[in-house]
């Protein structure tokens, strides 16, 4: 059984790979560091291997998933991991650095959803996991273009699923699209951000370990799901709050106050000392 993960050099996509092995998967990692990539290869085991992979190519993302087929016999699991996060205001941004977060975030997820399509359409079946994030769901302060650009992956995410279905490739049995929404995750994209004061890491004031993100991940394969947040109770309220937009405009300062607290803790013990 073949799968593939973005963005796993390193974080959470390192951590979904070794998922992925421990369930028996032959694991492709990719990464735009290919030396980070393949020391999880190696680090991982079970006939894992490593390729560089800028999932803002789309011909790459095509050659990826042949590779996949041809070294493992099928393309079962591609999970869009690869993420970037700049914070603050959206007017403070560079040009460069929206483009990136837009390129990065959407069209990576739909460059590497339509190649894993593509190659699962010929087997009949496969799962494709796109790892979005709670700022899919609702607004988040300091992060307007990060939050657009998650946005635009859950409602790619939900159309395509529906297209699979409307043309009899999808559903069980078939081609199935999931989507997993954590909270923040104390992984390397947050741990320069500590001391940033537009970031709030996390409106539920703590932050997840990548194996608790990895365990959804694991849940969806197990049972899919179109959207799954990370933990459950906060994708109730973001859907409230969403439901209420006005409303939760004026929450949002709690939001904030929360996440800014995170990091004040953060910032005393150098980092979370335990899985949360």
């Amino acid at each position: 059984m073949g799968a593939l993960v973005t963005g796993a050099g390193r974080g959470l996509g390192a951590r979904i790979a070794a998922l992925l092995a421990e369930r028996g998967h032959v694991v492709h990692v990719t990464d735009v560091d290919p030396e980070a990539a393949a020391a999880v290869a190696e680090r991982i085991g079970g006939g894992a291997f490593a390729s560089a992979l800028d999932v803002r190519d789309a011909e790459a993302c095509d050659a990826a998933a042949a590779e996949t087929v041809e070294r493992t016999g099928s393309l079962d699991v591609w999970v869009n991991n690869a993420g970037v996060l700049i914070t603050g205001p959206a007017w403070e941004q560079t040009p460069e650095q929206r483009r990136l977060m837009v390129e990065v975030n959407t069209l990576g997820v739909v460059n590497g959803t339509v190649s894993a399509i593509g190659a699962m359409r010929a087997q009949g079946r496969g799962h494709v996991v796109n790892v979005a994030s709670l700022a899919g769901l609702v607004a988040v302060p300091g992060e307007g273009v990060y939050a657009g650009s998650k946005h635009a992956v859950l409602g790619f995410s939900l159309s395509t699923a529906a297209d699979l279905r409307l043309a009899g490739l999808g559903g069980r049995g078939g081609i199935e699209i999931s989507c997993v929404c954590p909270d923040g995750i104390w992984t390397p994209m947050l741990h320069d951000k500590l001391d940033d004061p537009g970031a709030a890491l996390s409106f539920s004031g703590t932050l997840l370990s990548p194996d608790r993100v990895a365990e959804a991940v694991a849940d969806v394969l197990d049972r899919p799901r179109p959207v799954t947040a990370v933990p459950r109770w906060r994708g109730v309220e973001a859907r409230v709050v969403d439901a209420f937009p006005r409303l939760g405009q004026h929450g949002l300062a709690l939001g904030v106050r929360l996440g800014r607290r995170t990091q004040r803790r953060l910032r005393r013990r150098g980092g979370p000392t335990s899985s949360c």
